[in-house]
């Protein structure tokens, strides 16, 4: 299973996920989907952003359990 590790990076940067929807420019219920594993896929622009707005890498915000 592959976990998106967003919730854990968030509180590692003390932002929140209605900070990271407005930086993205996303809903907050589509956030939701993807933290809650409730997506079958992802965009490569989602994926960047989230690494760019969560100072983290690729490794650090997927993880596979």
């Amino acid at each position: 299973m592959i976990i998106i590790n967003i919730e854990e990076l968030l509180k590692k940067n003390n932002k929140s996920k209605y900070w990271l929807c407005k930086q993205m420019n996303i809903t907050s219920r589509n956030l939701n989907r993807i933290i809650k594993q409730e997506t079958d896929s992802i965009s490569f622009r989602y994926i960047e952003d989230f690494c760019e707005f969560l100072n983290c890498t690729t490794g650090d915000l997927i993880k596979i359990k």
